[in-house]
Parts: C-alpha cells; structure tokens; sequence
C-alpha cells in the first residue's frame, strides 16, 4: 500500500516532537499522546485505524515508541515522513534522558527531584485510563458489552495469569480474524 502524502512534514514533525518531549514513562504511556496527535488534533486517522495500528505495532518486536511513529509518519507522508516522525520522537528522549539522568545522578537526594517521578505515576495512569475507557467503548459497540469482557478476561488471564506476551495474544486474535469464515452482509443473506 503507497501511502497518499497528506500532512505536511512539518505538523508531522513538530506533533511527534511534542510526544517524545511529553512521552514520560516510555512506550505504553505514550501511546494516549500518539492517540491525542494523530486521531484528534490532526485527524490523520480514524479511532479505528488507530486501535488497528496499535495492535499491529504491539505483535512486532522492538519498542512501540519508534514503530507507531514510523508506520504512522509512512502513511501520512511516505518515506520522509516515516524519518522525520521517528527522528522528532527519538531525538528529544535522547537529550532529555542525558539531561535529565546528570540532574539526578547529581541531586538524586533532593526531595523535588524524587517528588517529580512520583508526581508524574499518576498523570500517566489517567491518560492509559482514558485510552481504556476509548478503547472499551469502541469494543463494547462493536462486539457488544458480554463478548468485549469475555474477550478481555481471557486476555488478562492469559497474560497476567499464565505470563503469555501480549504479542502472542494479539497474533493469535489477528490469526482467528483472518482464519473466520467470511460473513456476507446483511442485505446479501436470504
């Protein structure tokens, strides 16, 4: 699939920018701010072609970080879009890790240096929160509310309760998906 250039590079960049200076707290706390850049502010995509993307990102290897940025700078600007969202992600966490790691190697006793870790746990645990209470709604009127917390009780289960990596999870829904014997529409059943 080409991708059809639809942002300017610059929004591209400046929006993944603000997700690698804010992105506190790695990957998975950064996927609400993706989540806020390309599907409200910018439109790029669609709820769903984001949850598609997001699930996708979380069956490959490597950081999400870097994946989601790059798939998503490809598909609305191509190659160099792809370049620089990944770049505007990872170069800020660079600087930002080297300054921030000399401040608190330096004053790690210090109280508000402490205070600044621990004052951002709960900042973060809301934004997931809201992404769960997105991603639950879409779930729910898709499968309905029984199949959506069967589907996700097996999956904390398996998971949490048997060790199971979440890529494995998602793959084998993925693979049931692709597997299932097509459906015809509605108004195509006699």
């Amino acid at each position: 699939m080409t991708p059809e250039p639809q942002a300017p590079l610059g929004a591209l960049f400046w929006a993944f920018t603000r997700i690698g200076l804010l992105g506190f707290g790695g990957g998975p706390s950064m996927i609400p701010l993706v989540h806020q850049e390309v599907v409200k502010r910018h439109a790029w995509m669609t709820d769903e072609e984001f949850a598609d993307v997001l699930a996708i990102a979380n069956t490959l290897p490597g950081p999400i970080a870097t994946k989601m940025p790059g798939y998503i700078g490809y598909r609305v600007a191509g190659l160099g879009g792809c370049a620089i969202a990944v770049a505007a992600v990872i170069v800020p966490m660079i600087f930002a890790m080297i300054l921030l790691l000399g401040v608190f190697s330096r004053y790690r006793d210090v109280a508000w240096i402490r205070g600044m870790g621990q004052a951002v746990v709960p900042v973060v645990m809301v934004m997931l929160a809201q992404l769960t209470l997105d991603f639950w709604h879409k779930s729910r009127l898709a499968l309905g509310w029984v199949i959506s917390l069967v589907m996700a009780g097996v999956a904390g289960g398996l998971i949490y309760g048997l060790g199971l990596h979440p890529g494995w999870v998602i793959g084998a829904l993925l693979a049931a998906a692709l597997l299932r014997p097509g459906r015809r529409p509605a108004e195509a059943r006699p």
